[in-house]
């Protein structure tokens, strides 16, 4: 198997997650969906969520070794922060530490914290 399908194999799906995430990000405020009165809500549940995905990926690429799953966290924040950064250059939008350290945070810790538990209960 050639080194780039083994990468992309490996890397592949966090690639994709942090290229959907950047798209989302990348859209105007104006371009983006109201819920209404659930729109707070449904927004912040999707920061969770994309990066709760994002912390899975990453740890995926690092073969699920049980000792990284805290990098595959600590990537997927670090990727938060710089997302929040390039939202400072869309119109309309701004950077949010809480963000980044409430729904990010723990969309990805959350995520990689319960898949270890349950991984480690499995077996």
């Amino acid at each position: 198997m050639s080194k780039l399908k083994m990468f992309l194999q490996t890397w592949g799906p966090a690639l994709l997650m942090m290229a959907a995430i950047f798209a989302f990000s990348s859209r105007a405020s104006n371009e983006l969906p109201n819920f209404g009165s659930w729109d707070y809500f449904v927004k912040k549940s999707a920061h969770g969520l994309g990066y709760g995905l994002l912390a899975l990926t990453y740890w995926r690429g690092l073969g699920y070794r049980r000792h990284l799953h805290w990098v595959a966290w600590l990537m997927a924040l670090a990727y938060s922060a710089t997302d929040e950064f390039h939202q400072s250059f869309v119109p309309g939008r701004h950077p949010s530490v809480t963000d980044v350290l409430v729904f990010d945070n723990l969309g990805a810790l959350l995520t990689v914290s319960v898949v270890a538990w349950i991984r480690k209960n499995k077996k």
